[in-house]
């Protein structure tokens, strides 16, 4: 017999809360057990009823949710503005952190080390200025007049050079603010030996074309073991040689100071133990060769006689300061080379006034010395 639908509408019962209980979920949602023995199918209408009653027990289920985290970010903004108010500083906050690292602190030597010694500094008057460095002058802007040509020595630069005889500008402050003022001068002697070093090699071909930088000496002073503190040096000095600035080979040496002190000097100052053995020893077998170049006509209009003088003066190759006052090691009193086998610097050098070196022609002059002094540098 074929099974016919009912049209009869099953009624929906409710609890208490006016909610509508399922045949099938219990009323914590839950899906209810069949009976033992029961093999009814839900219906398509009691599938619908389930999805309905669910539906409504999930937005009652949403909207307590949303109640209690409303509740929740009430109680956190609350906490918020107690703890804001609480964080406020005042003077107790201070005190309580000092006195907290005063307490952490170990007495006595930590790790076994003793306490570092406080470092004393500078204290300045309670009126002063503590924000940015102690200003001690204004600077010193680089002369625009009395520029020179490349090849000359001006005057502002002997001016300088000047400032650096008197201990009270020789010092770090005064140069740091008169710094523009040096480096013109320094630019100024970097071009002056570049075209030196053209023309002495057209001199004295053994002079290679150098670069400035390879024979300019530092203006700064090395003051560890001198009892002389000044920082820097009273002139501008060059030396060069086959080598270069080093070396082994004799040299020259060009240095400009004023006071009348500026100079070109040759030869070998202080050689080492076995320079100066090599230089004896070249005397004791030929000693002609080097009285022919210091006896020559050229080489004493120079720098005077070649012989020492009478008064111990300073004349030709003979009587500087570090010069033997008795015979060497292993040389006899009466020999006949005695007085050049007492020589221990083996070198001259010739002086030039501030107005030469400020004459235009005073880099020929050098070239001209440095031509006859030739000879002597290579022997």
């Amino acid at each position: 017999m074929p099974r016919t639908r009912s049209s009869a509408t099953p009624v929906k019962k409710k609890d208490a809360a006016g909610r509508v209980e399922s045949p099938y979920f219990n009323k914590s949602g839950s899906k209810k057990r069949a009976s033992a023995g029961s093999s009814v199918r839900p219906s398509k209408r009691a599938k619908v009823e389930k999805d309905e009653e669910s539906d409504d027990l999930n937005e009652q289920f949403t909207e307590t949710d949303e109640e209690e985290e409303e509740d929740v970010y009430k109680d956190d903004n609350e906490e918020d503005e107690d703890t804001a108010l609480s964080d406020a500083l005042d003077d107790s906050d201070f005190e309580e952190k000092a006195a907290r690292k005063n307490k952490a602190k170990p007495k006595g030597k930590p790790n076994g080390r003793s306490p570092a010694k406080s470092t004393p500094t500078k204290s300045r008057k309670s009126g002063d200025k503590l924000d940015g460095p102690e200003v001690v002058g204004e600077v010193v802007e680089a002369p625009k007049t009395g520029r020179v040509p490349p090849g000359m020595i001006s005057q502002n630069t002997l001016d300088f050079l000047g400032h650096m005889q008197d201990p009270k500008c020789n010092d770090r402050d005064w140069f740091r603010l008169h710094e523009p003022v040096y480096r013109v001068a320094e630019q100024e002697w970097k071009d002056f030996i570049e075209h030196l070093l053209e023309k002495a090699g057209e001199v004295d071909e053994e002079v290679p074309p150098l670069p400035p930088k390879d024979v300019i000496h530092r203006i700064y002073r090395d003051i560890r073991f001198s009892n002389d503190k000044t920082p820097y040096k009273r002139g501008f000095s060059a030396t060069f040689s086959r080598s270069g600035r080093k070396g082994m080979f004799a040299k020259y040496h060009i240095h400009v100071q004023p006071g009348d002190k500026s100079m070109i000097a040759c030869g070998l100052w202080c050689p080492s133990k076995n320079e100066l053995e090599s230089i004896r020893h070249h005397i004791k077998h030929d000693p002609s060769r080097l009285r022919d170049v210091i006896s020559s006509k050229a080489f004493t209009k120079h720098f005077g006689a070649s012989k020492p003088d009478p008064k111990g003066r300073r004349q030709n190759i003979f009587g500087r300061e570090d010069e033997l006052k008795t015979a060497p090691k292993g040389v006899e009193k009466d020999h006949k080379d005695i007085d050049l086998l007492k020589l221990r610097t083996v070198a001259v050098h010739k002086l030039f006034t501030d107005k030469e070196v400020l004459d235009n022609k005073f880099i020929d002059h050098i070239c001209e010395v440095v031509g006859d002094m030739r000879p002597f540098v290579h022997w």
